[in-house]
């Protein structure tokens, strides 16, 4: 792993909170309350082998009017092509249709949009990432996490 690689790296919750906190966030979305936790949503979607229905819960960052998810978790491939969820956000549940990117430069402008519009701390807390020093990282060191980390977007539109 190269220096630059490391101005990024994941930095998740642990299993055991998840699976405490993401049932009880996946049902406050759902309802009214959710208006009130506006930094989250929840993602509805059919696995595109299994057919199985899944629900996840996500943070919600804005880009261009889009709402978007940026995560390394597999079940991104799901969006390959395009595919219809179930968006749960800001106390309304809407048909969106999801885009996945994962072009590591598109990926890297779109991560260090969103990362500067939250400024350093709160961007790794709904980022679900951890930064090398007090700054968020650059456009050439995000896109060397995206390819690292295997970074993709999510743009629900």
């Amino acid at each position: 792993m190269t220096r630059e690689s490391r101005a990024v790296t994941p930095a998740h919750p642990s299993e055991i909170l998840l699976r405490v906190v993401n049932p009880t966030l996946a049902l406050a979305l759902r309802t009214p309350l959710g208006r009130l936790i506006d930094d989250f949503m929840l993602v509805a979607f059919t696995g595109r082998k299994t057919g199985k229905r899944y629900a996840t819960p996500v943070s919600a960052h804005r880009v261009d009017g889009a709402l978007c998810v940026l995560l390394d978790a597999q079940w991104k491939h799901n969006f390959r092509d395009g595919a219809d969820a179930q968006v749960s956000h800001a106390g309304r549940t809407t048909t969106m249709r999801g885009e996945l990117i994962s072009d590591p430069a598109t990926v890297a402008a779109l991560a260090q949009r969103i990362a500067a519009s939250y400024g350093p701390k709160r961007a790794q807390r709904l980022m679900g990432l951890s930064f090398d020093g007090d700054r968020p990282p650059s456009v050439a060191e995000w896109e060397m996490a995206a390819r690292d980390l295997k970074l993709a977007v999510i743009r629900l539109t």
